[in-house]
């Protein structure tokens, strides 16, 4: 069973799906960011942003594996 690609085309130029999941993982962090900071997300780490950077790569992973 093959995957469908679903490639984006931006004035004829085909976008690999990949740039579309990173994208779209940015908007999640970027919508994520104020409830983070109202719960206190920065203050259980040390490197609050390598935290938040893990963040992202875990919800790009699973963008990834869901589409």
């Amino acid at each position: 069973m093959s995957h469908p690609f679903s490639e984006l085309v931006l004035d004829g130029v085909l976008v690999a799906p990949f740039v579309t999941y990173t994208v779209l993982a940015l908007v999640v962090v970027l919508v994520l960011r104020p409830i983070l900071h109202a719960i206190g997300f920065a203050k259980l780490f040390s490197h609050p942003s390598i935290a938040e950077f893990s963040l992202y790569v875990t919800i790009l992973g699973l963008i990834t594996v869901l589409f």
